[in-house]
Parts: structure tokens; sequence; C-alpha cells
């Protein structure tokens, strides 16, 4: 087992970081220094900074590479010289604080937009492009962007004369181009970033009513890439690590993990539709290193006989998030893969996708465990019925403190205030403990969320879809467990009297109006819903009375 190298102060329990005073639980990592708060500062800069000293990648090592075609890639000074010609031309068109809306399937362009829009202080507000027509206005209308950046098959969901520009356009290709090969452009004066701007406004779903915009700043992203960046393993210098994201880029794990791997030179593979098959083949074909995932993709790499057909030997790294890993998955992975080791870490898009992860070899044996508390980081498990925080070994609410903790949600000071304390706490809303050697542990939700696939599905915006029905008196949505997605979306209907609404009519109901990931996958018909004394859904019941059941019908 790693041992813990950070110097703390008594009375915080050196193993376990618990300091018996103020009942906080401390990092046990060393402190990563920050650069200082007063320095104007860009995450892309940052990071790029970051590349620039520590780095021995040659400029014409690929930094971004398509899945799909290999002749579809971009060097690092490629990618330097497309970032300024499109910061370039961005600046007469983005000023600095405005949001930029962007809704694209990953591609080549996508980072470099990023990368841009970040430079000049415009806030990157990325959207899941499977996302509705209403989920779209809705976005729309709590981020209120200046300009939207979408592609030719993703533009038609967008409010007809609003001003966008399309990724695979004639356009856009100009404004990558060198400055001398395109008619000339105003002067780009240099724009002050300050690190508490607003970075990115990514989208989460509360515990209840529609999606929230997540307001993360410039500081927050470089604190965690920060501490990423100094605790990272090194490389071996014969071989070039290659990443290969399955996540998408307007994911809060897609998007920390794109920044991170431009920050240590890193080869990106990309790819626009995840294909498990096409997955395997990239691996074989650009001899891919590491690739984050979520728990249902190390599950169908450990069940699926495909994995036979392709040379998978280069992959030295899974990196699990997004959804806890059941230890019997891991287990029977490792089995198959002994040459691959999985790290495991927690986070959510509030605390800017990091809060936990384990380190090296000997933490990852931690199976059952999101690893340590991250560099630079607090916690405190509270009792939620008694507010009370508690000592290692005990369940409670995790609440998060540290630099990459969020700002709040865009347009909603009252959730805001609910999920942050006065003095900085994000009520993380996950029922979770840590032992006596400061590993984290997540036990179960105490928020409602339905995590499919890494998704976030709030039951309450699918309970008020179905509640619409003209044939539908009562419903509540839970999570149903499911090996292959960590957790489907289950319906509870109560039928109105004389309705002989079906099942399959309750999902292509709730399938038109929403966005794949977030389907009603299951249906149970039941009499009444159970409710508290205060009208609030026992889903608990529901939950137990569905695993019981076993069955789609009542």
């Amino acid at each position: 087992m790693a041992e813990p190298t950070a110097n703390l102060p008594p009375p915080i329990n050196p193993k376990s970081g618990f300091c018996s005073e103020t009942k906080t639980f401390h990092s046990l990592r060393p402190i990563v220094p920050l650069p200082p708060l007063s320095q104007p500062l860009s995450l892309a800069h940052y990071t790029l900074s970051l590349l620039q000293s520590s780095s021995a990648t040659p400029p014409s090592t690929p930094v971004l590479i398509d899945a799909s075609s290999s002749a579809r890639h971009l060097s690092y000074s490629d990618f330097l010289s497309q970032f300024h010609s499109l910061t370039l031309s961005l600046s007469p068109l983005l000023s600095k604080s405005q949001v930029a809306y962007i809704l694209s399937p990953p591609s080549l362009h996508v980072p470099l937009l990023y990368f841009s829009l970040l430079a000049l202080g415009v806030v990157v507000s990325p959207a899941n492009p499977l996302s509705s027509h209403d989920e779209i206005a809705y976005q729309l209308r709590l981020t209120n962007p200046a300009l939207a950046f979408a592609t030719s098959a993703t533009a038609h969901k967008l409010p007809k004369g609003f001003k966008t520009i399309l990724l695979d356009s004639p356009e856009f290709y100009s404004m990558i181009q060198p400055p001398g090969t395109r008619p000339s452009a105003p002067p780009c004066h240099p724009v002050e970033v300050n690190q508490t701007d607003t970075a990115a406004i990514l989208y989460s779903s509360g515990t209840t009513g529609r999606v929230k915009g997540v307001v993360l700043s410039h500081r927050n992203f470089i604190a965690l890439i920060a501490g990423m960046h100094a605790l990272r393993m090194e490389p071996d210098p014969d071989e070039q690590p290659v990443s290969m994201l399955t996540l998408p880029l307007f994911h809060v794990f897609g998007f920390f993990m794109l920044i991170r791997a431009v920050s240590s030179g890193e080869t990106l593979v990309l790819t626009e539709r995840f294909d498990f098959e096409g997955m395997l083949k990239a691996v074989e074909r650009f001899k891919v290193t590491h690739m984050p995932v979520s728990p249902p993709l190390i599950v169908a790499l450990t069940k699926s006989e495909l994995t036979k057909k392709y040379d998978l030997s280069s992959l030295r790294l899974l990196g699990s998030g997004g959804a806890p890993l059941g230890k019997d998955v891991a287990e029977r992975f490792i089995q198959k893969f002994p040459n691959v080791e999985i790290v495991q870490g927690y986070g959510l898009t509030e605390s800017g996708g990091g809060a936990s992860r384990t380190a090296d070899a000997e933490e990852a044996k931690q199976y059952a465990s999101v690893g340590r508390l991250a560099e630079n980081m607090e916690a405190k498990i509270v009792d939620p019925e008694t507010g009370e925080a508690l000592p290692p070994g005990q369940r409670g609410e995790l609440w998060l403190r540290g630099p990459t903790i969020m700002k709040g949600y865009v347009g909603d000071d009252k959730a805001t205030a609910e999920t942050l304390d006065k003095d900085g706490w994000l009520k993380t809303g996950d029922l979770c403990y840590f032992d006596d050697e400061g590993f984290l542990y997540i036990v179960d939700r105490l928020k409602e969320l339905i995590k499919y696939k890494a998704y976030q599905v709030p039951p309450a915006e699918l309970e008020h879809i179905l509640q619409s029905h003209p044939d539908i008196a009562d419903v509540a949505v839970i999570p149903y467990p499911d090996e292959e997605a960590g957790q489907i979306p289950m319906a509870y209907v109560v039928r109105k009297p004389g309705s002989n609404i079906t099942e399959s009519i309750v999902m292509d109901f709730v399938a038109k109006q929403v966005a794949p990931y977030k389907k009603i996958r299951r249906v149970s018909f039941i009499n009444s819903i159970p409710k508290s004394p205060a009208g609030k859904i026992m889903r608990r019941e529901l939950v137990t009375l569905a695993l019981s059941s076993g069955s789609s019908k009542l």
C-alpha cells in the first residue's frame, strides 16, 4: 500500500487524514502549489505552459487523431498554429465573458475551439448533440449565448436565425488557416483573463427540476490539472502515451481529460460515434495506452469475446469514473487483462470532475474504493439527519471543499445556496464513508439522480413528462440496477380509470421528448404511488418492490 506523503500537523491523523477537532478529512497527497490567484491566467495558456515547460514531445507528434481515419490528424505544431489563427479569427466576434454554446459531436475542431474560446475569456458551454429541441431551448434561455457553434448535422436543433458558425463549413476552415493565407483581419489585442473568471458552463441535472448550468472558473480547472500534472506517473521515454477518449467532450470527465492530455503532450484519439468494436480496432491500430472510461465499458471489455480478435497489448491503464465500479467487475477484468491497471476516481460536475482518485498500482488494488481525497481538497462526512460531522468508518453525506469546487449554478441562486454553504462546502448528495487509511467509498446516492452509463437522468423531469399523458394518473421514476448501464430509468405508472395504456406506449411517449440516454427502459403498473405525509415519493420503497418482484408488470 502506498504510504501517504502529506506532512499533516497534529491533531490530523497521518493515516486517515481526519482531524478530530474540526471533524474534517484532509488530503493525504502532497500539497500542490498553484499560480498566485492575482496572476491573470486562462486555462488555455496555463495548459500550454505546462506542455511547453515539461514535455519532450516532438512538434510533429500527433495531438489529435480521428479514429475513423488516421489520415485525419493534427500534430502539436499544427494544433498550436491553428489555435493562434482561430483565436485571432474569433476575437472580433466574441468578447470576454460572453457565452459560446457548442452543439457538436467530437471532432478535431472541438478541442481547438475550446482552447481558443478559453484564451479569449469566452465562456465555453458545450451540450449533448443528442439533446432534444426543448432541452436545447431551455439551455439557451439559461445561458444566453452570444454565438453558437454546431455542425451541419446538429444546427437544425437551434432556433431559426440564431447566430451560428458550422464547424464543418468553409467559413470555419478559413478561420483556422494561418493569417497570411486569408484576408487580413483586425489585430487581436491580448485579453486579460483572471483565474476567477468563468471558464465553462457545463450542464448537470439537480435532484429536482430541470438541467442546471454549473459555473466553473479557470481557477477550478487550473487547480485540477495542476494536481494531476504534478502527481502523474512518468511515461516510458521510449513510448508515446496515446489516450483514447470514449467520453463525450461536453461531459466534465471528457472536458478535463482532454485538457490534461494536452498539458502532458499525449496523443488523443477521438471518435465521433462510440462503437465497441470500432474502439477495439482503434486500440490496435493506434497502439492506445490509456483510456478514461465509465464502468459499463469495463463490463463490456470483461464479457465480450470480440476482444480476442484484436491486439490490445498496448493498453496499460484504464481510468474509471462517472459511476461506481463494482469490486467483482474489477476483479474479473484484471483476471482477463492482467497487464492493464484500473485506477478509479470520483467527482461531480460541481467539483470540476475531480475529488478523489487512486494514485498508483498499490492504491488501485482497493477495487471497492474510489481512491483517496485529491490534493488540496478537504471533506466531511455529515449525518443527513443531525448535521453532525462523522469520523472514519461512519456513513453520511459527503461534503467537499477545495479550489476545484464550482462557483454556483447559473441563474439559480436558490439551488446554489442549497448546494454550497457559506463556508464553501459542496453538499454532494452522495452517501459515503472514509476508512482508516483515507480511502473513500461510495455507498449509495442521497440524491435521486439516476446514473445511466455515467449520464445523469433526473427522475422529476421524466415524471413531469409522463404526468402530461392523459391516461396516466400518477407516476414515479426510479433507478433500476443494470450490469451494463449501471442504472436504467424505470417508471411506476398509475393508470387512469378505464385506461389500457401499455408499457410500449409509456416508453415511446417519453422517448419522443428526451435525449436517448433519458429514455424509460422498464415499466410497471401499480395501484398507487407510496408517498410520505408531506407528499414526497418514497422511492426506496419502490426500488425494493422492483427488486423483489423482478417482473416488468405488477
